[in-house]
């Protein structure tokens, strides 16, 4: 890759040609200058402003994502090069949706730079179809999710067990109930998450299993992080379901309080998603030390 195909990834990563100046230290005409002439290389004009903001046209698109694959051929040809010479270096680009980023990964990340100190380790975090988008764009080496459904063209792997538990606040109306049943749960205040996010997916799907209509939940909020819910349920008159490997804290410091369903477990797997077709034993390094690691 020459030095203009850095440049015009960076403008399309970052929609703009101002950050991509910053993050490389150059002015935003020579940027411009640099992007015209990939434009002049490729006869086609690669962005198209809309407002105050640019994007990729077609031609654009089949460019970015041809580079992105390249750069990734690039990382992996430069770790078999220092393998070559007894030498682990390299980069690894991992995205991780949001319970996966906050509560469970970078212990892994730590323990794996402890070993491999010359491997850089980059983190992109989001909901669970965000991260698997940036896979198939070539954007992340590998996806870690938590959905349930799969998407054409990644491979799926699990690697760790996860249960989603209910929880309320210390001071909610049903914080001294220990047990509800499961029309609870159709009846109590219930605040979830995002559309897109993993775990909403994995409840809809383990509700329709217990035979509980989604459709008919009280749900007045939807809130885009764990952490968010978290906070909310501090001052809030309801429940909420969240991943028992994020509320380990608030159990401990007993701010939040988790109830038991009568009859109802809701069970999932945290799982490695990649790209089929990219194969980089970079990539598998850190999926081995995954698949391997003791939480």
């Amino acid at each position: 890759m020459d030095y203009r195909d850095t440049v015009f990834l960076l403008v399309a990563e970052q929609r703009s040609f101002s950050k991509a100046a910053e993050a490389l230290r150059i002015s935003q005409p020579a940027v411009s200058r640099h992007i015209k002439e990939m434009e002049l290389r490729y006869d086609a004009s690669l962005f198209e402003r809309k407002g105050n903001r640019i994007y990729l046209t077609a031609a654009g698109e089949k460019v970015y994502h041809a580079l992105r694959e390249i750069a990734q051929h690039y990382r992996n040809l430069n770790f078999e090069m220092g393998e070559m010479h007894s030498v682990q270096s390299g980069e690894i680009i991992i995205g991780a949706s949001s319970t996966i980023a906050q509560y469970v990964i970078p212990r892994v990340m730590a323990s794996f730079y402890k070993r491999y100190s010359h491997i850089q380790l980059h983190l992109m975090n989001g909901n669970s179809s965000e991260m698997e988008q940036l896979l198939l764009d070539n954007r992340v080496d590998l996806a870690l999710v938590e959905n349930l459904s799969s998407q054409g063209g990644i491979r799926y792997r699990d690697f760790l067990h996860d249960e989603l538990i209910v929880v309320t606040g210390k001071n909610s109306l049903y914080a001294g109930r220990g047990t509800i049943e499961k029309e609870d749960l159709q009846q109590i205040p219930l605040v979830l998450r995002e559309e897109g996010s993993g775990t909403l997916e994995v409840i809809r799907q383990l509700f329709a299993g217990h035979q509980i209509p989604f459709e008919d939940l009280n749900t007045p909020i939807h809130l885009g992080s764990t952490e968010s819910i978290k906070n909310f349920l501090l001052d809030f008159n309801g429940l909420a379901i969240i991943s028992e490997k994020a509320i380990q804290n608030e159990l401990y410091l007993k701010t939040l309080v988790k109830l038991q369903v009568t009859g109802v477990t809701f069970p999932r797997k945290f799982r490695i998603a990649q790209k089929i077709g990219h194969n980089s034993r970079l990539t598998d390094r850190f999926v081995q030390y995954l698949l391997n690691y003791t939480f």
